[in-house]
């Protein structure tokens, strides 16, 4: 028995197969359209060549036997790239932390526990090694590739054929739709082989007799059918691959070769973290301090201090720029295994003037550890001279049961300034811990009155909060609450709270986005703290926010503009010297997603009482253009737009076509009880419109809304999830469209660029929490453009119209199902054709009333500029 596709149940045995093919049988000559040329075997497209296939096999037996076993049980699906990079591994917990890798880039569903492809395919090793013994069988890679079959049927008639089976398959991830596989094996030992036509039938029998004149061959598959148990089904099996021809080799090189791999990147990714030193490599003078400064939660923070002479690195020159860059790689074991691995880029400004002799460069790195016994690795890479530093040594990390720092007193005069000038960052990082932290209230789409607690310690003397940017409470005795009473809407709230201590001066702080929810892209400077002064050093904090399905690649600092520092990997903590002899100065954190997505935060440090800081927006108008028939425009320019703000003319600043920038779509899909009839067209032309719009760089979300909305597949550009969304769904319960279109915007909270939200209905709102006026009011504060759909005549027209109106969508209404098809095609075109028109808004008086936007056509008769017709800012 084998296991089947994603079930785990064991393979069946095929007891029944198309009739058509058993028609075949009768058909004249078919047992002649299998020729006995002998076909080369199909083979990988593979870059390497036979030489060095011969190294690698070396180099794979000089493996320890369970590096071995991995490679064997992989060897269908590891790619060249990875099986090189694999083998070019030293030690064991690297190969160790790389199998790990290996797995997780493969995981389609990253967000849950379990890896659904490491776990199915681990079944089918079993299942394999279980069945053929050895993976080598093609057998085994077939299952191994293609997942179990849907049936087998095995030949018992060794009088008549070699041993063999015939899969059948209702298609699989290598081929969409149906194939069949004839293994044999020829004299009745060794490995089962595939059977390919061009081999010719007699191949698979296992006696001889006197050639067919006419065909060529010696047997024929009535044999098997009259001379075999189950021989209809084998025949029909056989008669099938046989019919393929030549376009057989095109089916087996489909199901035998490898998968497309997840990408290089994964791989060049872990090789730069590699702690190793090529022999002969230019040696890096420098020198490595650990020390333990503080506690952080219940970790210790452990700090590295590494120091080089600028006499011994390299300096870069890029016009008028200098400076010294260094990337650092680092790795702690524990017991043998890969515990935490790190890297950071450091830039330090340089200049042409010879450095003094005594003069060094300190690199400031932490790590939060446990306490316990590690080995501590680290490679320093001096990226100008290519010069590298590697130490590796026994460390032994202290519990700090209180939270004075475990710094050892400096010695030499280089260790003595940079304990001077770090003492700052030292004492800031004394505990590690936040001494005041809102905790967020359960639940999404937060409205009214709420509460808000926080955690906190340390001796508070007062607490300020402040929402939006306003102090609205001060308590200056726990517990430090506020109860707030946030309107109607769920709308995206700013709350901040503000610790002080008995002198008035401010000792720590948190802040709180209130319905943000799960795809805001937001970096915020915990540390530097406004108004707080510092005289040499800072320690820099950074907390991060990732939208859903994304991955941060990672954190630059910079001091005013000179980047000082890179993080790959949290904590995003940094200490910085601050430059001598200037009162002003500012730290800004830039994160960037592994899709070269940006956001950064600003604080200026030991900023004047007088200096303000005020917000601007920036407006973006995502707009469709249609002439007199209703056809979208293109090849529009900046000159042919005016935009006004309260009736003030603006000033364009950005002016872009649409069509190759990334769309964020959200379908919404009504699946009331009075869908029941419609339901599966309306699917379909929903899963036709997400399989042809929605492109690499895009995302798209699945919600189901009957009497609630219910979001069944996050932001992703994988089809098959989008599918999945829409899949299983049944017509009931009542239909609250009104909340469907609150959610719907909420989830696209924090989306950065071009959103959509695409809803369907065939029906009027049944009992939603929020009305069509506060709906309506949700859209305009949004910044989403709506397309509404009414299918069938009882909808409310004027309400579902207004609502796409305000948002720079478009309604359409249609009288059945058949037609949604033509409108998602429609939307699609429009998403398409868009122009991005952003401008910076002169209004800075701080007001938070409804700006009312009016985009006109300038000079163009007969065309239609729309787009949202205000915002909140």
């Amino acid at each position: 028995m084998g296991v089947a596709p994603d079930t785990g149940k064991p393979m069946k045995t095929m007891h029944a197969f198309r009739p058509l093919l058993l028609l075949a049988l009768l058909l004249p000559g078919l047992a002649a359209s299998a020729t006995a040329a002998e076909p080369e075997r199909v083979k990988d497209k593979d870059k390497i060549t036979r030489a060095e296939r011969k190294e690698i096999k070396a180099a794979i037996e000089k493996l320890p036997e369970a590096y071995q076993a991995f490679l064997e049980e992989v060897d269908p699906i590891i790619t060249d790239e990875e099986l090189v990079s694999f083998l070019t591994l030293e030690k064991d917990y690297q190969r160790d932390a790389f199998i790990k890798r290996f797995w997780e880039v493969r995981d389609p569903y990253k967000g849950t526990a379990r890896n659904e492809y490491h776990d199915r395919y681990t079944a089918y090793v079993q299942e394999a090694r279980s069945r053929y013994g050895k993976l080598t069988d093609d057998r085994a890679r077939i299952l191994l590739l293609n997942g179990a079959p849907a049936g087998v049927v095995v030949s018992t008639c060794s009088t008549i054929l070699w041993p063999l089976e015939v899969w059948f398959y209702p298609g699989s991830d290598r081929l969409k739709y149906e194939f069949i596989v004839v293994f044999y094996r020829k004299w009745g030992a060794g490995l089962y082989r595939i059977w390919n036509p061009l081999e010719g039938l007699d191949t698979l029998f296992s006696d001889t007799g006197a050639a067919n004149l006419a065909t060529g061959e010696r047997h024929s598959l009535r044999e098997i059918v009259n001379g075999c148990r189950d021989g209809d089904k084998l025949a029909a099996g056989i008669a099938w691959v046989a019919n393929q021809r030549m376009g057989y080799t095109t089916i087996q090189s489909r199901i035998e070769s490898k998968p497309e791999g997840p990408g290089g990147e994964w791989v060049s990714s872990f090789g730069a973290y590699s702690t190793d030193v090529p022999e002969g490599a230019a040696l890096l003078n420098a020198k490595l301090d650990l020390t333990f400064p503080g506690r952080y939660q219940n970790r210790t923070v452990t700090e590295g201090l590494l120091t080089v002479a600028p006499a011994d690195a390299g300096l870069g020159k890029l016009g008028e720029h200098r400076s010294y860059n260094f990337l650092i790689n680092g790795e702690v074991l524990q017991n043998g295994v890969l515990f935490d691995t790190f890297r950071y880029r450091f830039d330090v400004p340089g200049s042409d003037a010879q450095p003094a002799a005594d003069e060094v460069l300190p690199l400031v790195f932490q790590r939060y550890l446990r306490p316990g016994e590690y080995v501590f690795i680290l490679r320093l890479e001096d990226v100008n001279s290519g010069k590298l530093f590697r130490v590796e040594r026994p460390l032994t990390v202290p519990s700090m049961e209180e939270s004075a720092a475990v710094v050892p007193p400096p010695q030499t005069p280089e260790e003595k300034e940079s304990a001077k000038v770090l003492a700052e960052a030292y004492a800031a990082m004394s505990n590690g811990e936040t001494t005041m932290k809102i905790l967020r209230p359960p639940g999404d789409l937060q409205a009214g009155m709420l509460r808000f607690d926080t955690l906190a310690t340390g001796d508070i003397a007062s607490a300020t909060f402040a929402l939006d940017g306003k102090p609205v409470l001060t308590k200056k005795k726990p517990p430090y609450s506020v109860e707030l009473d946030l309107g109607s809407l769920p709308r995206p709230r700013r709350l901040t709270v503000t610790a002080y201590d008995a002198n008035g001066k401010e000792i720590a702080g948190d802040e709180l986005l209130i319905n943000a929810a799960g795809q805001r892209f937001r970096v915020r400077l915990v540390e530097p703290q406004r108004g707080r002064r510092y005289q040499n050093s800072l320690l820099a904090r950074v907390e991060t926010d990732v939208p859903d399905g994304e991955v941060l690649g990672k954190v630059e600092l910079y001091l005013n503009e000179t980047r000082v520092a890179t993080l790959y990997q949290p904590p995003f903590t940094q200490p910085i010297i601050l430059p001598k002899n200037e009162e002003l100065a500012y730290v800004r954190a830039v994160g960037t997603l592994t899709d070269g997505n940006t956001t950064e935060d600003l604080v200026f440090v030991n900023a004047p009482d007088y200096l303000d800081e005020v917000d601007v927006d920036f407006v973006e108008l995502y707009t469709s253009v249609f002439d007199r028939a209703g056809h979208p425009v293109e090849g529009l320019e900046k000159k042919d737009f005016a935009v006004t703000e309260d009736g003030t003319r603006q000033e364009i600043a950005r002016f872009e076509r649409v069509t190759d920038l990334p769309i964020h779509a959200t379908v919404a899909l009504d699946v009331s009880a009075s869908m029941e009839k419609s339901l599966e067209e309306a699917r379909q032309a929903a899963l036709r419109f997400l399989q042809e719009t929605i492109r690499p760089k895009d995302r798209a979300a699945v919600l189901l809304f009957n009497d609630r909305p219910t979001l069944t597949t996050k932001f992703t550009n994988d089809h098959t999830a989008l599918a999945g969304g829409l899949a299983g769904i049944k017509a009931e319960r009542g239909t609250a469209f009104y909340d469907t279109v609150v959610f719907a915007l909420y989830y696209n909270n924090g989306v950065k660029g071009q959103r959509a939200v695409l809803l369907l209905s065939d029906g009027k709102d049944e009992g939603s929490r929020f009305t069509y006026e506060e709906a309506l009011e949700y859209a305009r504060r949004a910044g989403v453009t709506i397309y509404t759909i009414g299918l069938g005549g009882d909808v409310d027209k004027k309400k579902m119209e207004k609502i796409a109106e305000e948002t720079g969508g478009r309604f359409f209404q249609v009288a059945g199902a058949s037609q949604l098809a033509g409108i998602y095609t429609t939307i699609e075109k429009e998403l398409r054709s868009q122009y991005l028109i952003a401008y910076q808004s002169t209004n800075t008086t701080g007001s938070t009333d409804f700006r009312t936007v009016e985009l006109k056509m300038v000079n163009k008769p007969g065309m239609e500029a729309k787009t949202m017709r205000g915002y909140y800012p």
